[in-house]
């Protein structure tokens, strides 16, 4: 039995991305910095494009530790300008170096990355947005934000028909 998907999943990685990840809510700050990257990445892109690229991104990044991408060098960024496993583009590189260092600090003044997105700058793309951009965070207008938050299982956004949709007030 083949089951109904969202519109945008049509092909691997996508079906297995939507079955398994999209969506469902997750605290664990690896998990969260890695879609900060990724969405950031996919501007402008596919997401396809970038779900083929993952694995060549937890290579490039560390695995997504925002610890060990903060101290990205200079050298480091030019090389990973280099490397076709990820998108080549230098601001978006530099966009997650800048964003890991910010990703750090909203820990340390919330306990968590996971406890800053319930606090008020969670409570709409926009808001999400604006307060991210005021921390030093890079490439999260509000249509990145939007996406990382549906990713993340903040926002619920499967369609009718979905075998993942649940319609307001029901489990």
């Amino acid at each position: 039995m083949t089951r109904r998907r969202c519109s945008w999943a049509t092909s691997e990685p996508e079906l297995t991305y939507h079955d398994r990840e999209w969506g469902r809510p997750t605290k664990d700050e690896h998990r969260l910095f890695e879609s900060l990257v990724l969405e950031g990445a996919q501007a402008g892109l596919s997401w396809n494009t970038i779900l083929r690229k993952r694995d060549g991104y937890r290579k490039a990044f560390a695995s997504f530790d925002p610890a060990k991408v903060a101290r990205f060098s200079t050298a480091r960024i030019n090389a990973l300008v280099k490397d076709p496993a990820i998108v080549r583009h230098k601001q978006k590189i530099q966009s997650a170096v800048a964003n890991a260092k910010a990703f750090l600090v909203v820990q340390t003044e919330f306990g968590s990355f996971a406890r800053y997105l319930k606090s008020d700058a969670g409570v709409s793309p926009d808001a999400l947005s604006k307060d991210l951009r005021s921390r030093g965070f890079n490439f999260v207008g509000p249509t990145i934000a939007r996406a990382f938050m549906q990713a993340i299982g903040m926002i619920d956004d499967h369609e009718p028909g979905c075998w993942r949709y649940k319609a307001k007030g029901r489990p």
